[in-house]
């Protein structure tokens, strides 16, 4: 799916679309398999003007997810994407390829968009594609070990904890396994990069070079939002103006680059920046909250 198609469809790869198109964000993935410093994620009714990634008021089952598509639809009939991007790793559980396989099934029409780590989509690509997935989001924040593991605390693969320079490096090379897999399918590969100045802010260009000749074909740069409550980062600003636009020079040299992010949550629901129909799609959704984070 090329990026001239998926201009007229889909408001997270193209933002002149975003004042009519919508999209539904499936809070699904309960786990992650790395640990960014930066990331707090959190299962919360309260706090909904928080507007970040990491955040959802529940988490659905599988089947659960089919069922608040179908009321999205009905809510937002401008709805032409169906998302999952967290609230943890879309590829860490099955869960995200089981929601997927239920929805296309039901609205082959819809867009289908993952947004991972990176760390399995090597492993995954081909069932993603099955499932009817054209669209992918993987965040590769550094290129060079020693950056990235200044940024990424740990990765936990096939039970193993690597951490440090080992398991940057070990994500790194997966990620570029897996944007190259994904691309030779034909999914259309969108890069986010989360701006950390004091950290990547210099690094964005290497970054970008990188991810095109795995064959990525968008970048979206995510100035970062602090959170001091995780205890981690000193950092306790967000880039500036001038710095963001710095790294989208810079990452522009290589491939477009999409300056419309919302920072969505993982249970998005409506038009970007216009509409948030999460709240009147989960008080019609009310239910006990079952579903294990881990």
């Amino acid at each position: 799916m090329g990026l001239s198609r998926v201009k007229n469809q889909h408001p997270c790869f193209a933002g002149e679309v975003t004042i009519n198109r919508g999209r539904i964000h499936l809070p699904v993935s309960p786990a992650c398999n790395i640990q960014c410093r930066f990331c707090t994620r959190s299962i919360t009714k309260t706090g909904r003007e928080l507007q970040r990634p990491g955040l959802s008021a529940e988490l659905l089952r599988p089947e659960q997810a089919l069922v608040l598509v179908h009321r999205a639809l009905e809510l937002c009939p401008e709805i032409t994407v169906v998302g999952i991007a967290g609230p943890g790793d879309t590829l860490a559980t099955h869960h995200a390829l089981e929601t997927f396989d239920r929805i296309h099934q039901v609205y082959p029409e819809l867009i289908k968009c993952l947004s991972t780590n990176g760390l399995l989509l090597e492993q995954y690509a081909d069932e993603l594609f099955r499932v009817g997935v054209r669209t992918l989001t993987v965040t590769v924040n550094g290129v060079e070990p020693g950056i990235l593991e200044q940024i990424c605390s740990q990765v936990i693969l096939k039970g193993v904890r690597y951490k440090g320079r080992e398991g940057a490096a070990l994500l790194i090379e997966a990620q570029k396994r897996g944007i190259r897999k994904a691309a030779a399918l034909g999914i259309l590969v969108k890069i986010n990069i989360v701006l950390i100045p004091q950290i990547n802010g210099d690094h964005i260009a290497q970054i970008a070079q990188t991810v095109k000749a795995q064959g990525a074909g968008i970048i979206n740069i995510i100035p970062l939002i602090p959170q001091q409550e995780a205890g981690v980062f000193d950092i306790d600003h967000a880039p500036d103006c001038t710095e963001l636009s710095y790294a989208r020079q810079a990452a522009e040299v290589y491939l477009p680059v999409f300056r419309h992010c919302q920072h969505c949550r993982a249970d998005a629901v409506g038009i970007p920046g216009q509409q948030d129909l999460s709240p009147l799609l989960y008080e019609y959704h009310a239910q006990e909250q079952t579903f294990s984070h881990g």
